[in-house]
C-alpha cells in the first residue's frame, strides 16, 4: 500500500514538473517570437528596411536597431582638438624662427588681422602678444578640421607644423602699445567678480585663473584683455550653443552654458574696455 502511494507521489510529481517546464517554455518562445520577430516586423516600416533586417538587428546578426533609420556608414564624429601637448610640440614652438612667419603674415594674415595684429575689425580676433601657444593650438584646429571658418580652414591646411609655430610665434612676440593681456580689470562690480573671483555657487572658476598672462592655466588658454568684444562674445556664444567644439574636455562649453546672454556680452565689453 505504502509503495502504491509512492508511486502516485512521484507520477504526480512528473507531472508537475513536466507541466511547468511546458509553461516556462511557452512563455520564453512567446517573448521570443515578440522580441524577435513580431516587433521588429512591425517596426522595419519606420525605419525604412525589409522584415529581414529588422529581424536580423534584433537577433544581433547585423548592426543597428531596427526602431530607428541608422546613419550612413561613413559618418563621422564629432571634431574635436587634435592638439597634444607633448614635449615635441612644446619644442617645436619653443625654437620657431618669427621671421618666416613675419613674411607670411604680411603676406596673408595681415588683411583680416592687421599689419600688426591689432586689427579693429569685430570679425577677426586680435592677435598681437597672444599666447603662441594659443595661436598654434587653433591654426592646427583649422588644420585637422576640429575648428572650422570659410577663410582660416583653407589657409592653414596649406601650412606645415613649422609653418603654423612660427606664424604663432610672430604674433606671440608682438608688442603694440595696446597689447592683450596688459591691462588689469579694476573696478567692482559683478563682472570684476565673475573675472577675478568665479562665482562658487555655478561651479564658474574666474576667467582670469586660465585666461590672463601667466595664469598657468591650459597652455592654449588666450589672454583675452583688450580683445575685440563682439568677436570674444560671438565666440561665448558659440561655446555655449555647442556650435564651436575645439575646447580640450569641453571646458569652454561647460563654463558658457553657465553664462546667461546678458552675462556674456558685459563680460565681452568689459574685457575689451580693459586697456
Amino acid at each position: 500500500m505504502n509503495e502504491q502511494n509512492g508511486d502516485e507521489h512521484q507520477k504526480e510529481d512528473r507531472r508537475w514538473f513536466l507541466a511547468s517546464g511546458l509553461i516556462v517554455a511557452g512563455v520564453l518562445a512567446f517573448s521570443l517570437t515578440v522580441g524577435l520577430v513580431i516587433l521588429p516586423i512591425a517596426q522595419a516600416p519606420n525605419a525604412g528596411i525589409d522584415a529581414w533586417t529588422a529581424i536580423c538587428r534584433a537577433m544581433g546578426l547585423s548592426p543597428g536597431t531596427p526602431a530607428q533609420p541608422q546613419p550612413p556608414s561613413n559618418a563621422r564624429a564629432a571634431p574635436v582638438s587634435q592638439v597634444r601637448w607633448t614635449p615635441k610640440t612644446l619644442r617645436t614652438l619653443a625654437v620657431a624662427d618669427p621671421r618666416p612667419g613675419a613674411a607670411l603674415a604680411e603676406a596673408v594674415c595681415s588683411s583680416c588681422h592687421g599689419e600688426q595684429g591689432m586689427t579693429i575689425s569685430d570679425d577677426f580676433p586680435r592677435l598681437a602678444g597672444q599666447s603662441p601657444q594659443a595661436i598654434y593650438k587653433q591654426l592646427s584646429d583649422y588644420k585637422t578640421g576640429a575648428r572650422y571658418h570659410p577663410q582660416m580652414t583653407p589657409v592653414a591646411q596649406q601650412l606645415t607644423t613649422d609653418q603654423l609655430a612660427e606664424v604663432a610665434a610672430y604674433f606671440g612676440g608682438l608688442h603694440e602699445d595696446i597689447a592683450l593681456g596688459q591691462a588689469q580689470v579694476l573696478a567692482e562690480d559683478d563682472m570684476a567678480r565673475l573675472i577675478l573671483r568665479g562665482d562658487p555657487a555655478r561651479r564658474l572658476p574666474p576667467c582670469e585663473s586660465c585666461h590672463a598672462r601667466g595664469a598657468g592655466g591650459p597652455p592654449e588658454a588666450p589672454v583675452i584683455a583688450g580683445q575685440n568684444a563682439a568677436y570674444l562674445a560671438r565666440q561665448l556664444h558659440a561655446y555655449k550653443a555647442g556650435a564651436r567644439r575645439n575646447d580640450v574636455y569641453r571646458r569652454m562649453r561647460d563654463i558658457a552654458g553657465k553664462l546667461s546672454d546678458d552675462e556674456i556680452t558685459r563680460l565681452s565689453e568689459t574685457y575689451q574696455g580693459t586697456y
